[in-house]
């Protein structure tokens, strides 16, 4: 079976294929469009088409439209129950419904040759837990999904057992997790749907001192669900602004809402492995991507094995619409094989791209030897290696690079992609390595979603990636999956002593993360970086603009 997923409501607008059960390739749409999020300057912002993640997609594979059996579309507008039943009166959700129940007509239009009887509907989290529980290495596992919303919920429990879902639990707007952590996002200056992570790092800097206060407007209730009273968050830190300075009640009020989110979710996490008894559990919808609540279900939860969707956020349900239709037409769905699951390059079509932009370059007898003596020189590398990443995180092939034994290469990368300086950045390291210098954390951990704690003896080596608080959010490598890389850190030890490199997206602020090779020339083109590694060849900066 060859199926199409497509997520187009909300934020994040993705497309992913599925063939014969596998999982052949899935792209967000601000990769092509470059509008972060997919959001258009426009009202209904984000109801955008993933139409060319779509064509991309089809065109990998080799297939057009017609010959698909199937298209996911990861919502169900038939499940929207009206604003006087959740609480929640947006404006937005009477179009969004008409919007959703329009979607067989706007697909066929963008792919010409599908027939609109071929579209399905999927709960949105039920796509959400698909993307997890069908995408993870454990054939039997719990489930749990959280996010802002749905159709008509925010939470989904449950088990996979031979690829069926089983439903044990969910929560009914308008109490959502998600949707309180957006609030919170908003309330401190940050653009909500969007900047979550940053009042996360935001929350190292504080003390829980409101936790007590905010324990009754955010609680599990016992029988798998949850309540999220509306809070005024001003009785604990004023608004803050674009632009405004943050004080130590905002970082507090950061760490309060960060811990009752975490007990919260330890609470979820215990009821549902009292029903199921699973080894393993999988995470999906937008709080999994929140690394110190992951890790703390990996180590106080009673699960032995966390599995996170790396694509946690509604991107993914593009993938998990397209895994739970080809699971129901018969298909044995397959694990996906990594992250890099978007677009890729030939050598020869990235030195056209370098040819066309008139750009002096060069071809080291090894790429990855040339970028460690640049960073071993405290360089800062742009990396644009193999396939795109699908999901929010850079994971060795679309990274800055740089040294991390330097504290104020901290504030230097910050400065390179614009954005605040309480931001952490994160380190990558050798898999066989990463157990002397982290601990806490599960390892392997390649996904880049759960933090760790750095080494006492290693904080001083590697401040650069060494958080606040004494943690640090780790990329394993592994060897066969990831060669070059490991090849590239080997070289960087072998000059520096250190088995760490430190890695961040390759973006500027409020861009998405570059994607081919004309947006990595245009990125090392306006970022102050010494190298960019593309591909085989190199591109280095020359001494005369550095100085400038």
């Amino acid at each position: 079976m060859k199926v199409l997923g497509i997520n187009a409501l909300y934020h994040d607008p993705a497309a992913a294929l599925v063939v014969d059960g596998q999982v052949v390739a899935a792209a967000e749409e601000e990769r092509f469009s470059r509008r972060k999020h997919g959001k258009r300057p426009l009202p209904w912002s984000t109801w955008e088409l993933p139409e060319l993640s779509a064509a991309w997609v089809l065109a990998e594979a080799g297939l057009t439209p017609a010959d698909l059996d199937a298209v996911a579309y990861s919502f169900d507008p038939r499940l929207m129950p009206s604003p006087e039943e959740t609480g929640l009166h947006d404006q937005g959700d009477v179009m969004r419904k008409m919007y959703a129940e329009q979607a067989p007509s706007f697909l066929a239009h963008y792919l010409p040759g599908l027939a609109e009887e071929k579209v399905v509907y999927v709960p949105h989290h039920v796509a959400h837990a698909a993307s997890a529980g069908l995408a993870a290495p454990y054939p039997t596992n719990s489930v749990l999904v959280l996010d802002g919303r749905g159709e008509a919920v925010s939470h989904l429990a449950g088990r996979y057992t031979d690829g069926r879902l089983e439903v044990l639990a969910s929560q009914a707007l308008p109490h959502s997790l998600g949707l309180l952590y957006e609030d919170l996002t908003e309330h401190l200056g940050f653009l909500r749907s969007s900047d979550e992570y940053k009042v996360m790092a935001m929350a190292s800097y504080g003390k829980p001192r409101f936790a007590g206060e905010l324990e009754q407007a955010i609680r599990a209730t016992g029988d798998g669900g949850f309540r999220t009273e509306k809070i005024d968050f001003t009785e604990f830190a004023p608004r803050l602004h674009k632009g405004d300075e943050w004080t130590d009640a905002h970082a507090d009020l950061a760490a309060s809402v960060q811990l009752r989110l975490e007990e919260v979710l330890l609470d979820l996490v215990r009821w549902l492995h009292g029903r199921t008894g699973d080894r393993a559990l999988t995470l999906a919808g937008g709080v999994a991507l929140n690394c110190v609540a992951n890790t703390r279900i990996h180590a106080e939860g009673p699960f032995d094995q966390v599995w996170v969707q790396p694509a946690a956020g509604d991107s993914g349900t593009a993938l998990g619409g397209a895994l739970s239709v080809a699971q129901d037409l018969g298909d044995a769905t397959a694990p996906m094989p990594g992250a890099d699951l978007g677009r890729g390059w030939t050598d020869e079509e990235i030195e056209a791209w370098l040819t066309t932009a008139a750009i002096d370059y060069e071809r080291p007898r090894d790429v990855a030897d040339a970028v460690a003596e640049v960073l071993a020189t405290n360089g800062i590398v742009a990396w644009f290696q193999g396939r795109s990443e699908f999901g929010p995180r850079a994971l060795g092939h679309r990274s800055l690079l740089a040294h991390p034994g330097f504290e104020a290469n901290l504030g230097r990368m910050n400065d390179v992609k614009g954005r605040e300086q309480f931001r952490p950045v994160a380190p990558m390291v050798l898999a066989e390595r990463a157990a002397e210098i982290f601990g806490r954390g599960p390892i392997p951990s390649p996904y880049m979603l759960f933090v760790h704690d750095v080494a006492p003896d290693w904080r001083e080596r590697i401040p650069t990636v060494t958080h606040v608080d004494g943690t640090a959010r780790i990329q394993s490598v592994d060897r066969n999956e990831e060669p070059l890389v490991a090849r590239m850190l080997e070289c960087f030890e072998r000059r520096t002593g250190l088995p760490v490199v430190v890695n961040t997206s390759l973006n500027t602020a409020g861009r998405p993360m570059v994607d081919d090779p004309r947006d990595a020339l245009e990125c090392f083109g306006s970022a102050p970086v010494d190298l960019l590694a593309i591909g085989p060849f190199v591109v280095r900066r020359s001494r005369s603009t550095l100085a400038a």
